[in-house]
């Protein structure tokens, strides 16, 4: 047993308003940089929809992550030889059409125009060009346009759906769409890194957070369509590749990252990982009705004794084993699995996880009254808007079954609370509920309250960092020390 610490989040997303507050922290601090003005590192999509960059899903088109061969997983993107064909020149990478053309408005004709009988307007200009443009595409151009025939249409999950699921959301009294907000998943085999022709991408040891060497990167870029998730992004002004460093300035000194410290709807959690490493090989090439159980299974107990001894062995500080008891991404994960990552079938083992929504009820209109078609006021799962093989593609790789468990527990917690606090349920349907999802009061109880009611200690089990002791693996500590706080900072420049 290899056992390693991960630093993870998960997205509740049944708690998502699609406010995109986390989008312009981080584009605040980390992208407002020329070069950088079409990256978002996190960035909040419509679902159903096409996403950013447009159909990113579609690893038929990008080939991105991992695929199996032989019994053997290899990158889509690339290989030995195809990699050498492909190097200055790679034909699976997205291009401006498929993120948009980086504007700004011409501010200057509101303060100083000239004399006319026409109200004065800020005309958009290109960034890139700086000219007069159309404004065609955004960063989330699918938003509140979730069941439009333009964009939805276009989904490449519909394809693995019937026609008549794939109708039953484009009916216009079910349109129904959800908010899937989205970061660098710090992956356990990320394929970014395996990518890059120059070892620019690495996996930090002591946290997992997958970097980008500004320094080595000659902007090969085989990074960008590697990544099946794309969530590197190539700066056309410094010719380096950047990506989601998962904030980890303020990680090491206990402070969640942005995109987490200022969701609206609390919707971010953050926490210790530990898993065993020997088991990524037959993670990675487990069949596709395997794929996302052998990734869960990689994740281990932090109150196992056998573990803990491990983990101590490998050299894990005692806080980190404290911070990993205490995380709350291991009880929505392993002990109520109610949550599971984004298209595990990429194989690269992401390491960022999410609560499925439960969507709204299937309504019906009778005698000009609203009402549903049980009759109650809380649906069965088979009857909501957004149709579980749709969710099931993007979150149990096609598993429609671990899916509705996973939404039926969600809702036994709703009716087990509903019954507490309304009392409208009856108990024999409450404990109905329960006893389908596998679930008792206890656990519902508890679900409840890290959902509703979390503290910020509890929502961030952050740990506390000992980079001198990392740095001392590498480095000489007071070498380093020398080269830290204040100092000369040298940019990232074309060429070398």
């Amino acid at each position: 047993m290899d056992v390693k610490a991960q630093v993870s989040m998960l997205f509740h997303l049944d708690k998502c308003i699609g406010c995109h507050t986390c989008s312009i922290a981080c584009k605040n601090i980390w992208t407002d940089r020329k070069g950088a003005e079409y990256m978002w590192w996190n960035n909040v999509e419509t679902k159903p929809g096409t996403g950013y960059p447009t159909r990113w899903e579609d690893q038929e088109t990008y080939k991105g992550g991992w695929e199996v061969r032989n019994g053997q997983a290899r990158l889509r993107s690339t290989g030995k030889l195809s990699g050498l064909a492909n190097l200055f020149f790679n034909p699976n990478l997205p291009g401006m059409d498929e993120y948009y053309e980086p504007f700004t408005y011409r501010y200057e004709d509101l303060f100083d125009p000239k004399q006319a009988d026409d109200q004065p307007t800020a005309r958009p200009i290109s960034m890139v060009t700086g000219k007069n443009m159309e404004i065609n595409a955004g960063p989330n151009w699918d938003d509140d346009l979730g069941g439009s025939a333009i964009y939805a249409n276009n989904d490449p999950n519909f394809r693995a759906l019937s026609e008549p699921v794939k109708q039953s959301l484009f009916e216009v009294e079910r349109l129904v769409f959800g908010y899937l907000p989205r970061i660098c998943n710090h992956c356990l085999n990320p394929a970014c890194v395996a990518a890059c022709p120059s070892g620019a991408i690495y996996k930090r040891g002591e946290d997992g957070v997958v970097l980008v060497n500004q320094e080595k990167c000659r902007a090969w870029r085989m990074c960008v369509s590697a990544c099946p998730y794309k969530k590197v992004y190539y700066n056309w002004a410094s010719g380096k590749s950047e990506k989601c460093i998962l904030c980890f300035p303020r990680v090491e000194t206990g402070q969640p990252p942005a995109c987490a410290h200022s969701c609206v709807g609390r919707i971010r959690y953050m926490g210790v990982m530990l898993y065993d490493a020997e088991k990524i090989p037959a993670a990675i090439n487990a069949p596709d009705n395997r794929v996302l159980e052998s990734q869960l299974d990689l994740l281990l107990d932090p109150n196992d004794a056998e573990v803990l001894r491990a983990a101590r062995a490998a050299g894990i500080a005692e806080d980190w084993l404290a911070s990993a008891q205490a995380s709350p991404i291991y009880r929505f994960v392993k002990e109520w699995r109610i949550a599971v990552p984004l298209h595990a079938e990429f194989r690269t083992m992401a390491m960022m996880f999410y609560v499925p929504p439960l969507s709204p009820v299937t309504a019906t209109v009778e005698n000009g009254l609203v009402g549903n078609t049980t009759g109650s006021m809380f649906h069965t799962i088979d009857q909501s808007r957004m149709p579980l093989e749709y969710l099931a593609r993007l979150f149990t790789v096609g598993d429609v079954p671990r899916l509705a468990g996973i939404l039926k527990k969600q809702m036994a917690v709703r009716l087990h609370q509903r019954r507490k606090t309304v009392g409208d349920v009856g108990a024999e349907a409450v404990d109905r509920a329960l006893r389908e999802a596998g679930c008792t009061a206890a656990q519902a109880e508890a679900i409840y309250r890290l959902t509703a009611m979390p503290t910020y200690a509890e929502r961030f089990a952050m740990p506390p960092y000992h980079r001198e002791r990392d740095i001392e693996t590498l480095n000489d500590p007071l070498s380093n020390k020398q080269e830290t706080g204040f100092g000369f900072r040298q940019a990232p420049q074309r060429g070398y």
